[in-house]
């Protein structure tokens, strides 16, 4: 890759910039007053620019889409990340589109180019042994009132696969304005998903029977009374906080994270983990992904069709340890 030229963008003037790019540069940091990191990166990208040009022999105002191309695919085989050579072109088209304002390029050649599409990362899941494991864990430390929220929480995460924005818009019961509520009867929770779609999800044993318990001991919290007052939606909830009010999704964050690190497990826990877990398991169990679609309230059957990748690499893993000819291929 050409040399970068390295330079503090903040010190103004660089006597090896090109005059255009130095009237960028304070463009870019007088007018538009950008991040002095923001201003940084730009210098980076704009003097590889610079460089990529003149090892072509080409004034700025001469460069071609084809020029962009090239130098992208030499971008992407030198092992540059998409999301990287997006941001470098995303500079560059920038560059060229001030350069266009002024009169001074007829058209801008990085107006078309499009950065390498992103492998979309599978999303992470916990083995059917550690959501297990943090499903049932129990922290002997905790009080009884905050055990038995948290200990429900999890199991609505992992046993519905509930958004936590759905989870902390749940109340207790159902109601005019309830975002969401719990039906212990029917054995069912009511949510209001993305684009204010509802939808009703099956509650399991395990995870009705957690709610019972919370449900039992929710209100004996000494300052509830207080924070009705002072926030009367927050009576509805179905989880609060020991002041009373409905408790937050960064709460919940933070409170499994917690807890899967007391359970021991390898990775750190959060709320879409157990989301993921949750889809990934009743596919392998059942192989249905329309069911697992409509259970998570995807519009589309694209958007889950990602967890039949996760399916695949617990086939391939269960394969790699019991298929004889596999151990073979290892051996060799």
């Amino acid at each position: 890759m050409p040399s970068v030229v390295t330079t503090d963008p903040a010190a103004g003037h660089d006597a090896d910039r090109d005059p255009w790019i130095e009237a960028y540069m304070a463009y870019v940091r007088v007018e538009r007053r950008l991040a002095a990191r923001t201003v940084e990166l730009y210098a980076m990208h704009l003097a590889a620019l610079q460089a990529r040009a003149a090892e072509s022999k080409l004034a700025l105002a001469q460069v071609q889409p084809a020029h962009i191309r090239r130098w992208m695919a030499q971008m992407h085989g030198a092992g540059h990340a998409p999301r990287g050579i997006a941001l470098v072109l995303s500079c560059w088209r920038s560059f060229y589109r001030w350069l266009g304002q002024g009169g001074h390029v007829p058209a801008n050649p990085v107006q078309d180019v499009k950065a390498p599409k992103a492998a979309r990362p599978l999303p992470k899941a916990l083995g059917v042994d550690d959501a297990v494991r943090l499903a049932e864990h129990h922290d002997a430390d905790a009080d009884p009132w905050t055990e038995a929220r948290d200990r429900a929480i999890v199991e609505l995460l992992y046993g519905c696969g509930l958004r936590v924005s759905e989870l902390v818009g749940l109340d207790a019961r159902p109601g005019k304005d309830a975002r969401g509520w719990i039906d212990l009867d029917a054995l069912e929770a009511s949510v209001l998903g993305k684009g204010s779609k509802r939808r009703s999800v099956p509650l399991g044993t395990k995870a009705a029977e957690a709610l019972r318990a919370w449900l039992d001991c929710r209100d004996t919290c000494v300052a509830l009374p207080e924070a009705a007052q002072r926030d009367p939606a927050s009576a509805a909830a179905l989880f609060i906080g020991p002041r009373g009010m409905r408790l937050t999704a960064q709460a919940v964050w933070k409170l499994l994270r917690a807890r899967g690190m007391q359970a021991g497990l390898s990775a750190p826990v959060h709320p879409h983990m157990l989301r993921h877990s949750f889809a990934s398991h009743v596919l392998q169990s059942s192989g249905d992904l329309r069911a697992v679609q409509e259970l998570l309230g995807h519009a589309s059957i694209a958007t889950t069709q990602v967890y039949t990748r996760l399916d695949f690499q617990h086939l391939a893993k269960a394969y790699d340890a019991a298929h004889p000819r596999a151990k073979l291929k290892k051996d060799t």
